[in-house]
């Protein structure tokens, strides 16, 4: 079994797809140290918690003997190192499903890592990934309904207090593991250098420093107008599209491709109400006194430098859209010709094939009665 596991379990828009991405493309030069990033790909890591969420509970489904957790658990146990996984889902899980995940992995030693950030900065960041997921509300409706909650329950107030009530996420973890197997780790405050969030997740982890290259693609985010653009393709859209489909064509066809890193204005936010609990959730944080690399501080909460929503044009969605429709149409006519070039390739095929088969009947025929003739040759 693996000596020891560390779990990342967030939280959401806290640098963990970078961190995902550094394990992922530095995943053999860490095996070659003695560390495990299970799965063919980070996906399947995705796959397992997905299936651990919705089976194995009590009154909920057993895990399928051949399925994605039991694939994950069983790659590890297999493991005689360290393993990382890495998977934001598992942040805001209750106790029960937390001892689910412990239980899986035995007698091995876990270690669980969480990182935050200034819920100033999360709101608007968790706004844009909602809308890359089909959320249909716009900035003030979804602010009004985080502000609100939880006096009014909405999907998206539950949602944004479930994954970034850091500090429930801190306890129950914490209680779970025990103080010393836990870290705390700090986003680092914007203009610090751009290593520092893997230098001190390397810190908190125990991973070799110096193994991994972390230069390399951001998970970039969208800005304002291309937010709202995609906001009004979701409700266009409705319940057309599968969750499959929306992820290829939408949210990674479009959003991540065509509209993340578009020089466009960002929203600015800086209101009283999530100052006041950004700092009751920082000095909870104090009260649980958790391992941390970093520094609460670093959580204090900071206006959001940006433009007024209502200050914003129609001209800047227009560009947004204009410029989404663009990469769609050079994609489809990018796979209209690898179609024709798989039809091409098709043809030629078939026509070598049936040039074989031509020759296959010659020979028969030149031979007359006997094995090439009866169909029996080697």
């Amino acid at each position: 079994m693996a000596r020891r596991l560390v779990l990342h379990v967030g939280a959401m828009k806290s640098g963990t797809s970078f961190v995902q991405h550094v394990l992922t493309t530095n995943a053999e030069r860490l095996r070659d140290h003695g560390v495990l990033w299970p799965g063919r790909t980070w996906w399947d890591q995705v796959g397992a918690v997905l299936e651990l969420i919705e089976h194995g509970s009590e009154g909920q489904e057993p895990f399928a003997d051949d399925g994605p957790w039991r694939r994950l658990v069983d790659e590890v146990h297999a493991w005689d190192g360290d393993a990382v996984v890495s998977m934001e889902f598992l942040g805001p899980r209750n106790a029960d499903k937390i001892r689910l995940v412990l239980d899986a992995f035995g007698d091995t030693d876990v270690r669980v890592v969480v990182t935050a950030r200034d819920l100033p900065r999360q709101l608007p960041a968790m706004w844009q990934e909602s809308v890359q997921n089909g959320g249909q509300h716009s900035w003030p409706e979804y602010v009004e309904a985080v502000r609100a909650f939880p006096k009014q329950v909405s999907k998206p107030g539950r949602s944004f207090w479930r994954q970034q009530g850091v500090a429930e996420t801190v306890r129950r973890w914490t209680e779970a593991v025990g103080r010393d197997r836990f870290t705390l780790v700090t986003v680092p405050p914007p203009g610090s250098p751009p290593g520092e969030l893997w230098d001190r997740f390397t810190e908190a982890t125990g991973l070799p420093a110096g193994v991994c290259e972390v230069e390399g693609p951001r998970n970039a985010s969208i800005g304002t107008a291309s937010a709202m653009v995609l906001r009004d393709l979701n409700r266009r859209l409705g319940d057309r599209l599968t969750r499959h489909e929306y992820d290829v064509v939408v949210k990674y066809g479009l959003a991540k491709t065509a509209l993340s890193g578009r020089d466009e204005p960002k929203v600015g936010f800086d209101e009283a109400w999530l100052r006041e609990r950004a700092q009751r959730q920082v000095r909870r944080l104090r009260d649980l006194d958790p391992h941390v690399v970093g520094d609460l501080a670093d959580l204090e909460p900071r206006p959001v430098p940006g433009v007024a929503f209502a200050d914003l044009d129609v001209a800047g969605r227009l560009d947004a859209a204009t410029d989404g429709l663009a990469h769609l149409v050079d994609l489809a006519c990018s796979q209209r010709r690898d179609i024709k070039e798989l039809r091409r390739d098709v043809k030629a095929l078939r026509r070598k094939v049936r040039r074989r088969d031509a020759e296959l009947a010659r020979l028969r025929g030149a031979a007359g009665p006997g094995p090439l003739a009866a169909g029996t040759e080697d």
